[in-house]
């Protein structure tokens, strides 16, 4: 199933019976990433008395569960500015669009102090002066580990304030990244990155200027065979009226 994209004065074709899916799946299993020190997510089926349901145990027609999860802290999710504003904001409202001209880059984020950081000049340097409308950005050393990580007090790596300003001053929209957070675990609450990127001055009094119609995606996984280079992307999410949801990125390579 081919397409053709005409896009800002650019053509793109891409296959779209071959997706690369950049998304971690959300289990009850130990096998489900975690961070923020919250447990493993929850599926089970509703029941009413001696009512199971579960089409296994004999009393349901269906399978009729419930889901307790959270977005940031179990897998892949797609949060928009009202994740750090003291007024609310739904990433629902916040994106509208789908498709993307993607570009990915590997980082190899640097030692700092006791910390590993994501750099400005890693950044410009990886992007090669490309101007894509999302980066997808991938850490090294990049295993499989991810898929099951328990990160929470792990001091992962972040992306530094700098960095972030980069990827905004460069009229990136979507930053997607491998990591819980593109900020510093412990951090007092600075959230140098999530500011600098959605260029929000003050999270209780909203400025005009601040990046509304632009999404953070954390804990995605780019597996090694997911060459760096331009990509157009379909980033979808539920219909949760939340700050975050979870999210299922897909990328089509470029023919």
């Amino acid at each position: 199933m081919l397409a053709t994209i005409f896009h800002n004065n650019n053509e793109f074709k891409i296959d779209l019976s071959k997706p690369i899916d950049i998304s971690l799946p959300l289990s009850n299993t130990d096998q489900n990433p975690i961070a923020w020190y919250i447990e493993k997510p929850e599926i089970e089926p509703v029941r009413f008395g001696d009512w199971v349901g579960k089409v296994a145990e004999g009393s349901s027609s269906t399978n009729f569960n419930n889901i307790f999860f959270n977005p940031h802290g179990h897998g892949t999710h797609t949060e928009c500015l009202g994740h750090i504003t003291r007024d609310f904001y739904s990433i629902n409202q916040s994106l509208k669009q789908f498709f993307f001209t993607a570009e990915v880059i590997s980082v190899q984020p640097q030692a700092d102090g006791e910390d590993y950081v994501i750099t400005k000049a890693q950044i410009e340097k990886a992007l090669q002066g490309k101007s894509p409308e999302a980066i997808i950005i991938r850490t090294l050393p990049n295993s499989d580990e991810k898929t099951s990580k328990k990160y929470s007090n792990t001091n992962w790596a972040y992306l530094l304030e700098e960095a972030a300003t980069f990827i905004r001053e460069s009229d990136i929209k979507h930053l997607l990244i491998d990591l819980p957070s593109v900020d510093k675990e412990h951090d007092e609450g600075k959230l140098l990155a999530h500011k600098a990127f959605w260029n929000v001055k003050d999270v209780n009094n909203l400025n005009s200027d601040a990046r509304m119609n632009c999404t953070i995606s954390e804990l995605i996984y780019v597996e090694d065979q997911i060459a760096d280079g331009s990509y157009i992307l379909n980033l979808q999410i539920a219909s949760f009226e939340n700050d975050a949801s979870p999210s299922k990125p897909i990328l089509y390579k470029i023919m």
